[in-house]
């Protein structure tokens, strides 16, 4: 018995000597085509990833700077680490699929000085993240987040839309809407002087494609990416530094103006499990599309019972500016014309009328104050009696003075929930905004719909009750916007910004323009590309709370499509993105129940591309088919609609420019 237990002894003294005198780390995704090496003989600590022989990530530091002068990760010393294989299945909340696949390897090494450092390897890309264990609350001054090229590769960057003649120039960049078309630039040509926010996607060798971003973002400030210019190939993150003053102005002086901030990003509880950083990768364009990464890494939902969240699509006022026709009343925010919208909702079967800014006294930023033309608890009483949910828009410093009071009250009144608008920041501060809102939204059972919004970070995991994020240059840029280009845009975003989450593009109009046709007009806007390619987004784009951005009026004159935009479901048993290329074209299928819907959307290339449908083994081959119909690309809005039979699984797809195409089956 001794004797085993001196062999018990040397066993553990021989492994623990051997974690300290080991210098390289490494673990490979299951699938043994991802390698990540955590490097420790150093001064800091660094970690570099392949995919085969392909250097994804060069040799890159990580470091987290306290307060007292402690940097973690400089000069690592190992007291021990662990290696675990977790494969297990997420069911998922309103989502793409019904579950998702959590199969991973993972590393802890654990280092003196009370923190560990986790690192992850998955099948489809490799995460890590800080965790500490002070008995006391910290302060971070800076966390260093490096990505390391070996090579000029070309970007696709989102960059922070501000002005370079305004003076503390990167700091003013913090307060952002997070809405841009993508700069697509060599990494050595990046602008140095610009933040680009999350996701951004670097494109590879062989065709492989890395999308960074973040997950699981809580208590903490989101993080951007520069230029790093100590290294030619490299991006660096910055987070923004917590707000000391702030101050009521803005857009109708409904949001926090920060006119000072502290030389700290964060101050927060000693022991804790910090943001992922996440690095999803491709050898298909097409895999990006269909990515859980921010899923997997999200914290569990908070809210046991979610029996009374209820996703769906939104009849929509703000952006078809209140015009409806065939009326006699004068159209605007008044109840008469809330109550038009209700009955169109009603007769279609849509879920929600949302009541955007304008409900509550302009400048007021008080949600108690509403305007004589509305009379709230009729209009609840009305559209409850046709079936039909309300929802109120409400800006961020408006909602969060008295959080508690307001959603208690517009909960007892049958309101269903808020659309908060203009954070348009994620230091700390707002980032614990979007959490206290979530949690006070879910205890009066209240939908969230974050609009001024930060990328999606996982939080509609953490509280199923957030149903959709914008953080999109999405289909409102039209009103005002003439020299854009969203088709190509559109081509882009399911392969970047999608890989996030959800995302409140608000698709749906039914005027249509080809790419010389088209011309900004705020009070009747039109879209950019064909009618089809407007249907083929309620498949493409992930929204859970879909908006319907045109009028009562123009659905009505074009029946077909409304009873498409209508019918078809939010949230999903299964996505298969059947093929794609990013910027230029997407094809993904999507089944609710028995049914499938298959989406396809091009840039403004005429595109004529086969299909094969047998992954989606469908049990018959005869369907609905929308396509451009042959002047689409001279008038837009041409379509057709038919039934079809396909043959040996094969469709044959036929995109005019700016065009796309739905199936059912």
């Amino acid at each position: 018995m001794r004797l085993n237990f001196l062999i018990l002894a040397f066993l553990i003294i021989f492994n623990f000597n051997n974690a300290i005198a080991q210098k390289v780390y490494n673990i490979k995704s299951p699938d043994e085509n991802i390698s990540i090496d955590i490097n420790v003989d150093s001064e800091t600590l660094t970690y570099s990833v392949k995919h085969d022989n392909t250097l994804i990530i060069d040799k890159s530091p990580i470091t987290m700077e306290l307060d007292n002068g402690t940097i973690l990760g400089s000069n690592p010393i190992v007291r021990n680490y662990r290696k675990e294989t977790v494969d297990k299945l997420i069911k998922a909340n309103f989502y793409k699929k019904e579950y998702v696949e959590d199969y991973y390897n993972e590393i802890t090494i654990s280092f003196k000085g009370n923190f560990n450092v986790q690192f992850r390897a998955y099948n489809d890309g490799v995460a890590y993240r800080f965790c500490t264990r002070f008995p006391k609350p910290i302060t971070i001054i800076n966390e260093n987040v490096c990505y390391n090229f070996d090579e000029d590769y070309t970007l696709y960057v989102p960059y922070v839309n501000a002005r370079k003649s305004e003076e503390d120039f990167i700091s003013k960049q913090f307060f952002n809407s997070f809405e841009n078309e993508y700069t697509i630039t060599p990494i050595s040509e990046m602008d140095s002087e610009r933040l680009a926010f999350l996701p951004l996607l670097v494109s590879l060798k062989d065709g492989k494609k890395v999308v960074i971003t973040e997950a699981d973002l809580e208590d903490y400030p989101g993080t951007y990416l520069m230029k790093n210019k100590d290294n030619a190939y490299s991006l660096k993150g910055i987070q923004a530094p917590y707000p000391k003053t702030e101050e009521q102005g803005g857009h109708n002086m409904l949001q926090y103006l920060v006119k000072e901030r502290e030389n700290y990003i964060a101050r927060v509880q000693g022991t804790r499990d910090f943001p992922w950083r996440c690095m999803v990768i491709s050898t298909e364009d097409k895999e990006l599309a269909n990515n859980d990464m921010v899923y997997r890494l999200a914290s569990p939902s908070r809210i046991e019972d979610i029996s009374w969240i209820v996703p769906g699509k939104v009849a929509w006022e703000w952006w078809n500016a209140w015009n409806i026709c065939d009326v006699d009343f004068e159209s605007g925010i008044n109840n008469d014309t809330y109550k038009h919208y209700i009955d169109f909702a009603s007769e279609y079967g849509i879920e929600y009328v949302i009541l955007d800014e304008g409900w509550a006294v302009n400048k007021q930023a008080d949600l108690f104050q509403v305007i004589p033309e509305i009379d709230l608890e009729e209009l609840v009483q009305y559209a409850d009696s046709k079936g039909v949910g309300i929802v109120l828009w409400a800006g961020h410093y408006a909602i969060d003075r008295d959080m508690d009071a307001i959603c208690k009250h517009y909960s007892d009144i049958g309101i269903k929930g808020f659309k908060v608008d203009f954070m348009d920041r994620d230091d700390q501060k707002v980032v614990n905004f979007y959490y206290r809102m979530a949690e006070t939204a879910a205890k009066y059972h209240l939908l969230v719909d974050f609009h001024g919004a930060y990328k999606p970070t996982g939080l509609q995991r953490t509280f199923p009750n957030v149903l959709n994020f914008e953080g999109v240059f999405g289909l409102e840029q039209v009103k005002w916007g003439q020299n854009i280009d969203l088709v190509t845009y559109e081509t882009s975003i399911p392969y970047i910004r999608m890989l996030a989450g959800p995302m409140d593009y608000t698709q749906g109009a039914m005027r249509n323009a080809s790419k010389n046709n088209y011309r900004a007009v705020y009070s009747e806007p039109m879209s950019q590309g064909t009618r089809c390619r407007q249907l083929a987004e309620y498949v493409i784009f992930e929204s859970p709370f879909n908006m319907l951005c045109d009028s009562p009026c123009n659905y009505r004159d074009e029946q077909e499509c409304t009873k498409f935009i209508a019918d078809i479901p939010t949230i999903w048993d299964e996505t298969i993105v059947l093929d794609g290329k990013l910027g230029e074209y997407t094809v993904i299928a999507r089944r609710s129940g028995e049914r499938w819907y298959i989406g396809g959307i091009t840039n403004w290339d005429k595109r004529e591309i086969n299909i094969d449908l047998s992954e989606l083994n469908l049990k018959n081959n005869e369907g609905i088919e929308f396509r451009d119909g042959v002047n689409a690309d001279k008038i837009a809005r041409d379509y057709v609609k038919s039934n079809i039979i396909i043959d040996n699984n094969m469709y044959n797809a036929k995109m005019s420019k700016g065009g796309g195409f739905v199936l059912i089956f």
